[in-house]
């Protein structure tokens, strides 16, 4: 979601240096290798990468993850939070050819709620899915295949996986989509995206229809 249909605008790492000085888990010289692995690893699950962060303290991991989500809903509900230009309308063109659209993020459910929320994107999509609807986070397949499933798709081969993030892109070849599309409105750049499989690489999700073959792009 965020960086492929979400706009960040730096939120999540403004977000994690507010956990990270709530939780102390990252201070003083530490915080800024800390900061640039959170970069590295986004599209991933936000606990995945807190475990790392505080070397498999669970307890640390937790703490650091709440301190997270807090911070998150705190920027979302104080500056709120905005669609990556045209995202709606692409969405509904792509149900509307027939297509089912799930969004999937790294969030917890309970940020990912609020990001819906805060949107008004409750009917928007088919589905919206988090690590913990799925078993494992990014660049796992677990999330595309849950996806699939879900949504009776007829096979792995027809689905196209979409996102920012060299994560998202992994995760989409580790799932044997048809499909993986990486776009340049986030976290990660052309080179970074093509290195870890993507099939094609656009400027925003707006282009998606055209790549497709879908009218009215």
């Amino acid at each position: 979601m965020a960086g492929t249909t979400v706009a960040d605008d730096g939120v999540v790492e403004r977000a994690f240096a507010l956990a990270a000085e709530r939780s102390g888990i990252a201070t003083g010289e530490a915080f800024e290798s800390a900061l640039e692995y959170v970069r590295d690893t986004m599209g991933q699950s936000k606990i995945e990468v807190f475990r790392v962060l505080a070397d498999d303290d669970e307890d640390a991991a937790q703490r650091a993850n709440s301190a997270f989500e807090g911070a998150y809903a705190e920027l979302v509900a104080s500056e709120g939070v905005a669609e990556i230009a045209g995202a709606a309308d692409v969405i509904r063109e792509l149900r509307g050819a027939g297509a089912s659209v799930v969004l999937t993020t790294g969030f917890s459910p309970e940020t990912r709620d609020a990001i819906i929320d805060a949107l008004g994107w409750h009917e928007l999509a088919d589905l919206v899915l988090s690590p913990a609807d799925a078993g494992r986070g990014r660049p796992h397949p677990d999330l595309p295949l849950t996806a699939l499933l879900r949504t009776g798709a007829s096979a792995v081969d027809a689905m196209v996986v979409v996102g920012d993030t060299v994560s998202d892109v992994e995760s989409g070849v580790n799932a044997g989509a048809g499909f993986v599309v990486g776009v340049l409105s986030g976290a990660h750049d052309r080179d970074a995206l093509e290195a870890a499989g993507a099939d094609a690489v656009i400027d925003s999700i707006v282009e998606l229809p055209a790549l497709l073959g879908l009218r009215g792009e």
